[in-house]
Formats: structure tokens, C-alpha cells, sequence
């Protein structure tokens, strides 16, 4: 009897999808669940004729598999993880392979690959993105982990993935121990700004222009057809113009409280461990914290009442800018989200390809959008680009949106509409291209309560200074400040 290409563990959606897509692509598929009667369910229902095999334990499964034996894992992140990990070693040989296809923090990826690899067998965590649709249909895959694996895998996970222009595949290797999962976590946070960025300019049509979903779908499909289209536009549109069964738009009727699975705060939390500022993502991170707040924001609501605002001008060209102003913070967003990832590549030693990583979101994932290109071609361009808004393109782009940003924000702020990932994005322009900050203030501070010391700007970089502010304090300073 044939053996299976690869067995796969987890028969949630995610699972099965994935399962379907390589038995499509021409691979043979083992499966195995914990709860064996999915097994039996979809070996009888949907694979049913198909090139899958079904296991009803562990053992079955790995003694189905062709050497090496690659077992991968679509099953809740963290410890679920690591239990089946233990389970498997005893039955692997040395150079299997166990793949992670979860959402799994980077951290515990480099762990388990360090651990994985201690017992002879080779470990891959790889970021997935698309959801169902992109798992079954071709989804965008980040891999990482143990290097010497890539080969074995290469060939089922680029057959699987998405494609973009020229067959190219939206799957390539990121790098070592936790690289792939890293990746993917940007990538989620990056997700989190864009949707917000989108529901701020939503918010702006609906409570300030007083618009219609059925308006807003048009503006939402118009804008689809140039430099915004992208994923995310497109399932809003369809969003905006779908009726509940009494022909209301269904939108309406939802409650304004968002949910999250994590990720996001993860990202926000690495871009503090690096010093860099994510503050878009981070501000679309808490924006669920305060949607979340539901309650609270009903009475306060009633505690600082405000009269619907009232727009004056011209309507049309307002709704020009936002789409200028919405695709100036997408560029801030992407911006933060890869100086993250090349602050973390050197924390890490890993060897990202930035220009690939682009490429691999291009298609098949939540964020994938024709702007990814450009992102694409500004770092095959200069790989050592050190943030995207000094790359040529992407510097004419901006400075042909920056006054109408300006223009929607201020609006939103005088209004009382809350555009936190559009102002984060403008705050986060403005101090990046301004030469002198009030940092020098700052240290000052901190010299004089903590003798925390500073630089000057008329002596050389590196030498630090104590000042005795008050003429109590002694010459005695803290040791050098870290940034």
C-alpha cells in the first residue's frame, strides 16, 4: 500500500480544508483527530473517494507516512502543542518532521524547534493566513524552524499556496526557530490596523457625512478598483450591502463590541521588547479593548452628551480624502510593521527576506492587496531600506496624500469622531521626519530627578553628561540610559 505523503492532526475547519487542498494538489493525506469520530465522519463525508487516510491513533498515523515522516499540527496553540509533541517523538525517527500550522507565539516556536531538534527530528512553525477560504482554496504560508526540513516540505506547501502574478507562490522560508511564526504574528497585527484604519473611515461616512450602508458599499467598491484594492475592501463592500431577512442592512444590527484572539497584543508587546514604535497597531489593538467596553461607553455617553456632528462642504471631495488619508496610515502601518520585523531579524539573527515576505502576503492572506507590490519592489530594490517611507515610490506617494490625512483627522478631532489609527499614524509621520524632538527636555528631567545623565549635541555621540540641577545633588550620576 501506497504511503501518505503527510498526516495531518486537527480536523477543525482549518484542518480540513488544508487536508482537501493537497489531496488536491496530488498528495496522499493521513489524518488524525483526538475526538475519532471526526475522523470517521470525514473519511466517510467529505473525503469520501478521495486520496485521505483516515488514523485512529497516533501510531497508525506515523506508521502510514513516507519516509521522512512529516506530521503536521492544526490544533489550539500552546499547550495542545506541546502535549502532542510529546506523543509523537517516541513513535518518530530521527530527521521526521512535526509542523505547527497554528497561530503560535514565535517564542514557543524557537523552543519547541531548539527541543525538537535535541531529540533528532526536525520542527517547522508555520504562520498559515486566509482562514478557511484561503486553506482550502490556496492560503499564504510562513514557515520557519529547522532549515534542513525546507526541502521536504517545499514542495506540498508551494503546491498548496496561493499564486500570484507569473505562478509565483505566496510561500517561500523565512528563517530560523521562530522566524515563520514572528512573521505571521506582524502579519495579524498589521490585519488589526488595517480593518481598524477601515472602520475609522467607515465611521467618519456613517456618523459625520451621514451616509448609508448602501452609499458606503458604492464607495467601498469604487475604491476597490484602484490603489486600495485589496481583500479586506472587498469583503467590507460585500458587507455593507448585505440585508437581514427585513431587507435592513445587517451591519447595523451588530453589536459594536470586537473580539481578539491575541495576536495583535503580541505584536504590540515584541515592538516594546525592540524599542520600536507600532503605535497604529497598537492603538488598533486597544481600540477592541474600548469597543469591548460596551456598557461603560453607553453611560458615559450619557455623562458627556454631544450633538450629532454636522459636516459643511463639499461632501464628494471629503469622501476623497478619507480614501487619501486611509491609504497614507495603510503605508504608515506596513512601515512599522517591517521596521519591527528587521529590528527583530537582527535580535534574532535571522535573515528575513523582506522583499520575499511581501510576496508571500500578496495573495492568499487576510492583508493581501495590490499594494503589497509596491512594498515588494521597494526592498528587491534596496533590501537594506530601512523604512518604507524613504523609499521613492512610496515618499511621492505620501506627500501627495499628507494634506488631505491632515485635513480628515483635524475634521474627525474637531467633530468629536475617534480616528485613533488615523492620528497615530499622522503623530507617528510627523516625529519620524522631524529632525528635533523634545527628547532633550525629557532626559533633562530625567537627569535632574534620577541623574540619569544625557548626550550634547556639541560633543560626540556616546560621551554622557550629569548636570547638578539644584546644587544639592553632588556630581554622582546613574549608570549610562539605555534606548
Amino acid at each position: 500500500m501506497k504511503k501518505s505523503d503527510i498526516g495531518l492532526i486537527g480536523l477543525a475547519v482549518m484542518g480540513e480544508n488544508l487536508v482537501m487542498n493537497m489531496e488536491r494538489n496530488g498528495f496522499t493525506v493521513s489524518v488524525y483527530n483526538r475526538t475519532t469520530s471526526k475522523v470517521t465522519n470525514f473519511v466517510e463525508g467529505r473525503a469520501k473517494g478521495k486520496n485521505i487516510v483516515g488514523t485512529y491513533s497516533l501510531q497508525e498515523l506515523v506508521d502510514s507516512l513516507a519516509k521522512p515522516r512529516k506530521v503536521m499540527l492544526m490544533v489550539k496553540a500552546g499547550k495542545p502543542v506541546d502535549d502532542f509533541i510529546e506523543l509523537l517523538l517516541p513513535l518518530l525517527e530521527e530527521g521526521d518532521i512535526i509542523i505547527d500550522g497554528g497561530n503560535s507565539h514565535f517564542p514557543d516556536t524557537a523552543r519547541r524547534t531548539a527541543y525538537v531538534e535535541s531529540k533528532g527530528m526536525l520542527f517547522v512553525g508555520t504562520g498559515v493566513s486566509g482562514g478557511e477560504e484561503g486553506a482550502l482554496n490556496g492560503p499564504s504560508m510562513m514557515p520557519g524552524g529547522s532549515p534542513k526540513a525546507w526541502e521536504s516540505v517545499k514542495p506540498i506547501f508551494q503546491s498548496i499556496c496561493a499564486k500570484v502574478e507569473g505562478g509565483a507562490a505566496c510561500c517561500d522560508w523565512v528563517g530560523e526557530n521562530g522566524a515563520g511564526h514572528f512573521v505571521k504574528m506582524v502579519h495579524n497585527g498589521i490585519e488589526y490596523g488595517d480593518m481598524q484604519l477601515i472602520c475609522e473611515a467607515y465611521q467618519i461616512m456613517r456618523d459625520l457625512l451621514g451616509m448609508s450602508a448602501d452609499e458606503m458599499h458604492e464607495v467601498f467598491a469604487e475604491w476597490n478598483k484602484g490603489e486600495l484594492d485589496s481583500y479586506l475592501i472587498e469583503i467590507t463592500k460585500d458587507i455593507l450591502a448585505y440585508k437581514d431577512e427585513d431587507g435592513a442592512p445587517i451591519v447595523d444590527k451588530i453589536l459594536d463590541t470586537a473580539g481578539q484572539k491575541g495576536t495583535g497584543k503580541w505584536t504590540g508587546i515584541a515592538s516594546m521588547d525592540e524599542g520600536v514604535p507600532l503605535t497604529l497597531i497598537g492603538e488598533a489593538v486597544y481600540a477592541r479593548c474600548l469597543s469591548a467596553m460596551k456598557e461603560e461607553r453607553v453611560h458615559a455617553s450619557k455623562v458627556y452628551p454631544r450633538q450629532k456632528p454636522q459636516f459643511e462642504g463639499d461632501k464628494k471631495a471629503f469622501i476623497e480624502d478619507i480614501r487619501k488619508a486611509l491609504y497614507a496610515a495603510k503605508i504608515v502601518s506596513y512601515a512599522q510593521g517591517y521596521t519591527l520585523m528587521r529590528s527583530a531579524a537582527k535580535t534574532y539573527g535571522w535573515n528575513l527576506n523582506y522583499g520575499g515576505i511581501a510576496l508571500m502576503w500578496r495573495g492568499g492572506c487576510i492583508i493581501r492587496s495590490k499594494f503589497l507590490g509596491k512594498i515588494k519592489e521597494a526592498y528587491d530594490n534596496n533590501p537594506q531600506l530601512t523604512n518604507l517611507l524613504l523609499d521613492p515610490f512610496f515618499k511621492g506617494t505620501v506627500e501627495g496624500l499628507v494634506e488631505s490625512w491632515r485635513k480628515v483627522v483635524a475634521t474627525a478631532v474637531l467633530k468629536g469622531v475617534p480616528t485613533p489609527c488615523m492620528a497615530a499614524a499622522l503623530n507617528y509621520f510627523d516625529g519620524y521626519t522631524t529632525e528635533k524632538l523634545p527628547a532633550n527636555l525629557l532626559q533633562a528631567q530625567r537627569d535632574y530627578f534620577g541623574a540619569h545623565t544625557y548626550e550634547r549635541l556639541d560633543d560626540e555621540r556616546g560621551k554622557f553628561f550629569h548636570t547638578n540641577w539644584t546644587g544639592r545633588g553632588g556630581n554622582t550620576s546613574a549608570s549610562e540610559y539605555k534606548v
